[in-house]
């Protein structure tokens, strides 16, 4: 069986990814669990694409196995898509998930604005051929925090259609809804073509 090493220690996210990917004929891994603890990459680039492929062509460098890599951002309209590729680290390189909000609303002025999640996946196959697949959530950026659930920007984020939060939701409807969700959804559609005969005789 062919082996996928997610390029993540967050046991949520690999648990996450390998629900969505169950039915394939792979065997799913963290880097961890590779022996790369350690290797930590310095997500210094301009866009979603290109931190997700260096996390990703770092890792490749190490195993000939296939690698996931993904990276997320908050585009909030009314601030030029601030906080974008840094909003991890929106308040300070401690990736604090507090400031970074307090940030966010205290630059917003009390107003509400439109926003969207964006989740970007790179792949690489064992014979380094590259792949990327992306999700997108629409929503709004709520004026007061609410909810307890989730984490980073979830407490100010609202998505289209609903009237709670993503920290007020339960984290199975927050997870079908996702911009993480959607992206998973179209790397599972990338991955069936490149298993090819080894899926068809699985799914047979």
């Amino acid at each position: 069986m062919r082996k996928l090493v997610i390029a993540s220690d967050n046991q949520n996210k690999v648990n996450e990814i390998k629900e969505i990917l169950k039915g394939l004929p792979l065997e799913i891994l963290s880097k961890n669990e590779v022996g790369l603890k350690n290797l930590v990459v310095e997500e210094d680039g301009d866009t979603l694409l290109e931190n997700s492929f260096k996390k990703a062509r770092e890792i490749a460098k190490q195993i000939d196995w296939i690698v996931v890599a993904d990276d997320t951002g908050l585009f909030v309209e009314d601030l030029c898509g601030e906080p974008g590729i840094y909003s991890a680290r929106y308040a300070g390189e401690d990736g604090n998930d507090k400031k970074n909000v307090e940030l966010l609303l205290k630059k917003l002025n009390g107003k509400e604005s439109k926003a969207y999640f964006e989740t970007v996946i790179s792949l690489i196959t064992e014979d380094k051929k590259e792949y990327t697949a992306s999700g997108r959530c629409y929503g709004k950026i709520v004026a007061t925090p609410r909810g307890e659930s989730g984490f980073g920007y979830d407490p100010v984020f609202q998505p289209e259609g609903f009237d709670k939060t993503f920290g007020e939701m339960d984290l199975d409807t927050k997870n079908r809804i996702s911009h993480r969700r959607k992206a998973l959804e179209n790397l599972k559609e990338i991955l069936e073509e490149i298993l090819g005969e080894d899926y068809e005789n699985i799914s047979n």
